[in-house]
């Protein structure tokens, strides 16, 4: 196959083309090659270009087609609006990365499958995402664009540790915390429960809908079937870090009258709880299965964000936000 990501070097992706890195396929990555510290294999090829420079991009383009193209960063109507303008009669199949968070909020059932309706007035980014879908299917409907919608929920790569809440530079400082033995933030009473995905296991089910015709007019999530409570999760990493961490639990709700942007990724998604349905990846992707645990995924995970001192930036407002709100509380 012919591939063509747009993006193809962040949390999600990067492991989704070292995955495909490996098999018999040309890929092609379209980005601005911002992300150059990690290299990728060579036989992956790259074209250097900012997808919103629309014209440019379509030069670049002008002699090239491609069995798929996935565009990883758009997040916007008018972004994929400038995908169809740009693909449509040059690939056999379009990919556009939604997100879970676009599912109902608060959920009429916690078992989500992809029949769930799709409505979240807690946060912007979720409601641009169904946006963007609902745009899409009408161009399927109307142009026969080929798109298939993938709708990740929290998936985390090597380097990466998935919390609740953290500071927005990482999450560093949270677990600088834990090791000095200072309580972290956990909102609620910590028993709801979350689903998270290691990126090596969507890579393996976001391979199978590749130029898979079953896939063309649908959405799917991939997950993990595995759920845990947000205490599990916080003790798993805890303990992967070799500590037992000290959880200080406080209400959503009084965490967004104090910082009044977490309300998108509490209320309108991380608060819920969780369960995921993967039927659906299944039946398109014979095999599939999410195979590594969380406690094994996230010991895979640390050893690479604490030897990488660019992934270690510890953020002193985060710190005294947190220290100041336990105060108050206590």
């Amino acid at each position: 196959m012919k591939i063509l990501f747009i993006g193809g070097t962040g949390t999600i992706s990067r492991s989704i083309s070292l995955l495909l890195a490996n098999l018999d396929h040309e890929l092609t990555l379209l980005n601005r090659g911002a992300k150059m510290d990690d290299p990728l294999p060579d036989s992956i090829h790259r074209l250097y270009a900012d997808i919103h420079d629309e014209k440019r991009v379509s030069e670049i383009l002008s002699s090239l087609s491609f069995d798929v193209v996935c565009d990883f960063i758009a997040f916007r109507p008018e972004d994929v609006c400038r995908d169809i303008r740009l693909f449509q009669g040059r690939c056999g199949q379009f990919i556009f990365i939604s997100s879970a968070s676009a599912y109902q909020k608060p959920l009429s059932h916690y078992v989500i499958t992809e029949s769930t309706p799709l409505s979240n007035p807690y946060w912007q980014y979720s409601r641009d995402k169904i946006a963007c879908e609902e745009m899409l299917m009408e161009a399927y409907r109307t142009l026969s664009f080929p798109i298939t919608i993938v709708r990740p929920s929290h998936t985390y790569a090597s380097g990466s540790v998935p919390l609740a809440i953290h500071s927005p530079h990482g999450v560093f400082t949270d677990l600088s915390r834990m090791l000095t033995g200072k309580p972290v933030l956990v909102p609620g009473d910590g028993s709801s429960l979350w689903t998270v995905t290691h990126s090596t296991d969507f890579a393996k089910g976001f391979v199978g809908l590749l130029s898979n015709p079953h896939a063309i007019g649908e959405a799917v999530h991939i997950t993990s079937d595995e759920s845990l409570t947000w205490n599990q999760i916080y003790e798993i990493v805890g303990s992967a870090l070799g500590v037992k961490p000290i959880l200080y639990h406080i209400a959503s709700d009084r965490l967004i009258r104090s910082k009044p942007e977490l309300e998108g990724p509490l209320l309108g998604d991380k608060s819920h709880s969780v369960v995921f349905d993967n039927s659906k990846i299944k039946r398109l992707t014979p095999g599939f299965c999410a195979d590594i645990r969380f406690d094994q995924g996230i010991r895979l995970s640390l050893p690479i964000l604490l030897g990488n001192k660019n992934l270690q930036v510890f953020d002193e407002e985060w710190d005294a936000w947190e220290d100041a709100i336990i105060r108050q509380e206590s």
